[in-house]
């Protein structure tokens, strides 16, 4: 509820207001005017079908250094007005600041900070959106109407008794455009992302309190899900390792802080902490997809997985046509035979299309990149089919 008030209040600002606090962004044009806030103590005064209100702004300090200090707001109206007060002007200003943030011109990129306990926001200008990421049109299209169902089921979600949310995987080689989608889902959404990284969080305890401090209607990211910790592995893997565990323990007796575990990862997305927070999406990242738990994949936790593959000819030509600005040539037949037969990311065919704005040019780049990365790969075939030949005559022999 807090963060309602935080985005209406400053919208109705008056004459009556004790004071304000403005600022400006420095990323953002200067002759714009500047962004309002409420400062601490401030009351803010609004009426709403002949209701008067006042608001106000509190904090407190807390004991612990790396705690932020605790805000909240104060309202008062008469004792009369009060259900009115719950029953339409609380959901008047929640549907007013959902209209703010979907109006807003930019969004915010969260990352965590441990030193001050908080996640601090950066502007988020990422450019990519549906129509500039080189992927299949079917695969592309079928993302864009799972996004538009999870936002219009908020009844459905209610009605069999499941937290408003969405989990997605995306897995594949590297350089294959899951930052991108993630950025384009966002710009889509008109969501912000809050990027967690697990080295930035202490305990089961922390990541608790981390995760539910994001607001709603926002996006979760943790990228690269299979390096970032071992909780996140294949336990049946896992075990394989016990005795070089038991050793660790051994060096050293006084143990660790056993930082972030399965379990307490799993409560936040899938368990009874996954109903503090409404509209949410859940995204992993990850290289290698059959590194991750099993607990972790099923539906309800990751409902939705999406291969990010090598780079397809409908993905050339969709980079192509953004970094060229043309959508037909004479060396695309050739091309696009090539990259069926040739493991290439778009990020590498990317690279090459950028090497200069004269198409011809880009595009035999991209040609002479492909014969190379072609033969390496066959090279690498013939180098272990004689490989595996000569281990079998040393077996016979």
């Amino acid at each position: 509820m807090f963060r309602a008030p935080e985005l209406y209040l400053p919208t109705i600002i008056g004459p009556s207001s004790d004071s304000i606090l403005v600022g400006f962004d420095e990323s953002r044009d200067p002759t714009e005017p500047p962004k309002r806030s409420i400062p601490v103590d401030c009351t803010i005064t609004d009426d709403f079908q002949g209701i008067r209100l006042k608001w106000t702004l509190s904090s407190i300090e807390t004991k612990k250094y790396y705690v932020p200090n605790k805000r909240f707001f104060s309202l008062t109206c008469k004792k009369s007005d009060r259900e009115r007060v719950e029953q339409r002007y609380f959901p008047y200003i929640n549907k007013t600041a959902q209209a703010i943030l979907s109006k807003s011109e930019s969004l915010n990129i969260y990352t965590y900070e441990q030193d001050c306990s908080k996640w601090e926001p950066a502007v988020f200008k990422h450019p990519a959106t549906f129509d500039t990421l080189a992927m299949e049109p079917d695969l592309k299209g079928f993302i864009m109407k799972d996004l538009d169902s999870f936002v219009e089921r908020k009844e459905f979600f209610e009605n069999v008794g499941r937290a408003w949310k969405r989990g997605y995987l995306l897995y594949g080689p590297p350089g294959t455009g899951k930052s991108s989608l993630v950025a384009a889902i966002a710009n889509y959404m008109r969501y912000n992302v809050y990027d967690l990284q697990f080295q930035s969080v202490r305990n089961d305890s922390d990541l608790r309190r981390v995760l539910t401090s994001t607001t709603n209607r926002s996006i979760l990211l943790i990228e690269d899900i299979d390096c970032s910790t071992k909780v996140t592995n294949d336990r049946t893997k896992v075990k394989e390792n016990c005795e070089e565990e038991e050793n660790d323990e051994l060096k050293h007796p006084y143990g660790t802080d056993p930082g972030v575990t399965l379990s307490g990862l799993l409560n936040f997305i899938d368990g009874l902490w996954s109903s503090c927070g409404n509209e949410r999406i859940i995204i992993f990242t990850t290289n290698h997809k059959e590194k991750l738990d099993p607990a972790l994949l099923r539906p309800g936790r990751m409902d939705v997985h999406i291969y990010m593959g090598y780079c397809s000819p409908a993905g050339f030509r969709k980079l192509a046509a953004s970094y060229l600005g043309i959508k037909d040539d004479k060396l695309f037949g050739r091309i696009d035979d090539m990259i069926k037969s040739v493991e290439v990311t778009p990020a590498e065919v990317a690279q090459q299309l950028m090497i200069s704005n004269e198409p011809k040019v880009a595009l035999e780049s991209l040609i002479k990149f492909l014969n190379t990365k072609k033969d390496i790969e066959e090279a690498a075939v013939e180098e272990k089919e004689k490989s595996d030949n000569e281990e079998q005559e040393s077996e016979e022999k």
